[in-house]
């Protein structure tokens, strides 16, 4: 099990992680063409007992969130396509979890394509106009997903209140001229400062090197922590 360093959901949630092959530990070559010592795939959670971990993980940090600050939304917003399910699967334990506040709480998701039949349309689920829209997603790469799915929300006439996704790994673009040994801003620390909003994680890089001590490998925290140190977001 996770050690007490995190919070119990997000020790639940890494616990899960884990144990259902969602993070892994070795050597992973990145889109970027770096090599990872861990790889998270959002796409793992398959399984019923998964599914139920992460949407209890993301709507925890909602509602902690909102605890603290605040953040008040009407729609769940999830991306084609991984972040279709995440975004329904988080109203619905949002609603389980405080339903005095969230049992009316709607979702949408685009499509990739828009239909020009039926319907019609790139968005499916509750209409976006003169909405406060939070964008649940499972991780920022190079961010242009989340800019796309930003733009399309406002087409619509929704108003992005923020972005959540499953994990930050704090790590920095790749620089222009291909040096990695520059300070570089992250994907997610650009987008804060593009739209001027919010993007939450239920986990961090930290999270996770700090929830592992005592339950994997030395060499393998070692790893981590080294891969921290050399690509460390500046932001």
């Amino acid at each position: 099990m996770a050690t007490t360093s995190v919070s119990p959901y997000k020790a639940d949630f890494l616990n899960a992680a884990i144990e259902g092959g969602v993070l892994k530990f070795g050597s992973f070559e990145l889109k970027s063409k770096r090599i990872s010592p861990y790889f998270f795939n959002a796409g793992e959670f398959y399984r019923a007992d998964l599914l139920r971990a992460i949407s209890t993980a993301y709507a925890k940090t909602i509602i902690e969130t909102s605890a603290e600050s605040a953040l008040e939304f009407d729609i769940l917003f999830g991306p084609a396509y991984k972040g279709i399910v995440l975004a329904a699967a988080t109203a619905d334990k949002l609603a389980d979890l405080q339903p005095e506040k969230y049992e009316k709480i709607c979702y949408s998701f685009d499509r990739k394509e828009a239909k020009d039949h039926g319907e019609g349309g790139s968005i499916v689920g509750a209409p976006l106009k003169g909405k406060r829209v939070l964008i649940v997603d499972d991780v920022v790469t190079a961010g242009t997903a989340k800019r796309q799915a930003i733009q399309k929300i406002r087409k619509e006439g929704g108003i992005v209140i923020g972005i959540l996704v499953a994990l930050d790994r704090m790590e920095k673009l790749p620089s222009p001229d291909g040096d990695d040994s520059k300070p570089m801003p992250s994907a997610i620390g650009e987008i804060r400062k593009e739209y001027g909003i919010p993007v939450l994680s239920i986990l961090t890089l930290d999270d996770i090197i700090g929830g592992l001590k005592g339950i994997r490998p030395e060499d393998d925290i070692t790893k981590m922590e080294e891969y921290r140190a050399k690509y460390r977001a500046s932001d």
